[in-house]
């Protein structure tokens, strides 16, 4: 597997590189390596899915920094591509951050994006306000971010929540800000459409992370309007967790009502494709290189 630091390097040149990447959502290792599988050059780790998927629980706050870095690493070091880890808020004031930073960095994670929300946290999709820390409480955080990576090309992306309270005029003008404190790139949630996404590259002034959220008006966003306004990542973050919930929802509801899975037979792998999806004849193969007789 490649190291952390080229990993780290590696997404760096895609950041500068400016060219559109379209980055799916995963939250275990399965779900990573079938990203990696089907071509995708950057898998990013979605905090909400993960919270799902270690704890059966939404995305309300509960999750740890020691959960969140023990998932992501066991993740990272199955990979030979670089992934993106939700951080929540740093897990706290300026010294958590700068330990989650060094956490994450030493799981082999490439990058982080860490948000202004105030502790707990909430799904930054969800419909009611999103209370935020103060614009300077943030740039701190961002500083104290920057000074604890040990590879300058750690990613560091500062996503604000702050539209849903203050507007999108705000939520440029801090975003901007946690760029000019260090942030590598920003992250405006509900900055949705191509005019709202144009309003804040003019303000920004740097690359821009969106989040798709599969269905309109995010899905509307093609590649051409995304690079027009300066959005060098495209997360979408649900992806995984949409698709497994779907699939598990028909499968398990066939099997109860059925006592079988014939009705949905043929939208489930194989053996042979699981074990394909989880490398396991690489694996056997490696085995066999040391179990044969000299």
């Amino acid at each position: 597997m490649s190291s952390s630091l080229s990993h780290s390097d590696t997404l760096h040149a895609l950041l500068s590189a400016g060219r559109l990447v379209r980055i799916p959502g995963a939250y275990d290792g399965l779900s990573a390596r079938i990203a990696q599988q089907a071509g995708f050059p950057v898998v990013a780790f979605s905090g909400n899915a993960v919270s799902a998927s270690l704890l059966g629980l939404p995305d309300i706050g509960v999750l740890t920094m020691t959960d969140n870095v023990a998932h992501a690493g066991r993740i990272a070091r199955g990979l030979d591509i670089p992934l993106i880890c939700d951080a929540d808020t740093g897990y706290g004031g300026v010294m958590n951050v700068m330990r989650t930073i060094q956490e994450f960095e030493a799981a082999g994670v490439a990058g982080v994006h860490l948000e202004d929300q105030v502790t707990p946290k909430r799904c930054g999709l969800l419909p009611q306000g999103i209370p935020v820390l103060s614009q300077a409480e943030f740039c701190q955080k961002i500083r104290a971010a920057v000074s604890a990576r040990r590879n300058p090309h750690f990613l560091i992306i500062a996503r604000t929540d702050s539209k849903s309270m203050h507007g999108l005029e705000a939520a440029a003008a801090r975003a901007r800000a946690y760029i000019e404190a260090g942030a590598d790139a920003a992250l405006v949630m509900g900055a949705n459409t191509p005019e709202e996404l144009r309003y804040v590259a003019d303000v920004v002034r740097a690359p821009l992370v969106c989040v798709i959220q599969e269905t309109p008006p995010t899905t509307l966003l093609t590649n051409e309007i995304l690079e027009s306004v300066g959005c060098v990542f495209a997360l979408h973050a649900g992806v995984a967790r949409y698709a497994a919930v779907k699939a598990l929802q028909d499968a398990f509801t066939a099997l109860h009502r059925d006592s079988h899975t014939e009705s949905v037979r043929d939208r489930m792998a194989s053996f042979d494709d699981y074990n394909a999806a989880l490398g396991l004849n690489e694996w056997l193969a490696l085995e066999q290189q040391f179990t044969d007789p000299a």
